[in-house]
C-alpha cells in the first residue's frame, strides 16, 4: 500500500535574505513543501526575488512590522497564529539561511515526515550541520554559497533535543515562542527518535556576519530573556575564521558527520 505524502508547510520568516531567499525556496519546494512566508520589512530584494514563486509552492506573503529593531518573539508568536489556520497536516519552522534534510537523500523531506507519521510520532527534531567560511576560502557571499562553502562542524548544545522545529498539526493551539523558536510544545507530544538533518549557513564571510549580526538592533527585553546571546554582542574585531583543518569536509548529505559536536558557535 503507498502511503501517500502529508501536506507539509513551512513557516520561513525573512529580513534582508536576498542571498538565501531563492535557494531555500527552491529546496523546499523539490522537497515537495509549500511554503508561507512572513517578512519583517526586507530593504532588499528578497520579497521581489519570494514572489517568482507564488503559485508554485509559495502560498502567500506577508508583512510584520519591523519598528526600528529585531524583535523576533513577534514573529514567532504569529507563526504559532498561523500553525493553527493554514491548511497543512505537518508544519515547520524555518529560516531562510536553513537546508532542511530527510534523515537519507532516498527520501524527500514530504516522505520522511509521511514515514514518521505512520510510525505514531507528531514531531522532528533537526540535528545541526553549520557551514561557515575558513581561513583559506574566507568569501562565499554570492549566489552559489552552497557550492564553495564546503567545510562544516556539527552543532549540538545540548544533549536533548533542541530543534524541536517541524510537529504535526494539533487540534489546540502549539507553542513555540517561549524557546525562541527552537522547540515546540503541545500536550501529547512524541519526538520521532530518528534526527532529521539541517544544513546551516552561518553567515558567508566576515563582512556578511557584520551585516547579518553586528548592525542589527535587537529588541533589549529579548537580550534580557537570554536570547540572541553571543550575536547580539559580537563585534567586528571578535569574528574569527576558522581554519579548514578545524572543520570537517562536505562530501554529501548522507555523510554528514554528527560525530563530537561542538557546543558553541565559532562566532
Amino acid at each position: 500500500m503507498t502511503r501517500v505524502s502529508p501536506r507539509v508547510v513551512a513557516l520561513l520568516a525573512t529580513y534582508n535574505e536576498e542571498r538565501f531567499i531563492a535557494g531555500c525556496l527552491e529546496h523546499l519546494l523539490q522537497q515537495h513543501i509549500g511554503v508561507y512566508l512572513i517578512d519583517n520589512c526586507s530593504t532588499d530584494q528578497t520579497v521581489a526575488i519570494a514572489s517568482r514563486y507564488m503559485g508554485r509552492g509559495l502560498i502567500g506573503i506577508e508583512t510584520i512590522p519591523r519598528s526600528g529593531m529585531y524583535r523576533w518573539r513577534p514573529i514567532l508568536e504569529r507563526k504559532e497564529r498561523l500553525a493553527n489556520t493554514l491548511d497543512a497536516d505537518w508544519f515547520m519552522n524555518v529560516d531562510a539561511d536553513e537546508i532542511r534534510l530527510p534523515p537519507r537523500a532516498a527520501r524527500s523531506l514530504a516522505q520522511a515526515f509521511a514515514e514518521v507519521d505512520g510510525q505514531g510520532y507528531n514531531a522532528v527534531n533537526f540535528q545541526e550541520f553549520t557551514f561557515i567560511p575558513t581561513q583559506e576560502t574566507p568569501d562565499h557571499d554570492h549566489q552559489d554559497f552552497q557550492k564553495t562553502m564546503r567545510c562544516y562542524y556539527p552543532f549540538l548544545p545540548s544533549p536533548v533535543p533542541n530543534q524541536v522545529k517541524a510537529w504535526k498539526r494539533q487540534p489546540s493551539p502549539v507553542e513555540f515562542a517561549w524557546s525562541g523558536g527552537h522547540q515546540v510544545r503541545f500536550s501529547g507530544l512524541r519526538i520521532s527518535p530518528r534526527w532529521f538533518r539541517m544544513r546551516h549557513y552561518l553567515f558567508l564571510s566576515a563582512p556578511h556576519a557584520i551585516r547579518k549580526y553586528v548592525e542589527k538592533s535587537y529588541d533589549p527585553a529579548e537580550v534580557e530573556a537570554g536570547w540572541h546571546r553571543l550575536r547580539a554582542r559580537l563585534c567586528p574585531e571578535t569574528i574569527r575564521l576558522p581554519a579548514e583543518a578545524e572543520l570537517r569536509p562536505y562530501l554529501s548529505d548522507d555523510e554528514l558527520d554528527p560525530s563530537n559536536p561542538r557546543v558553541q558557535h565559532y562566532l
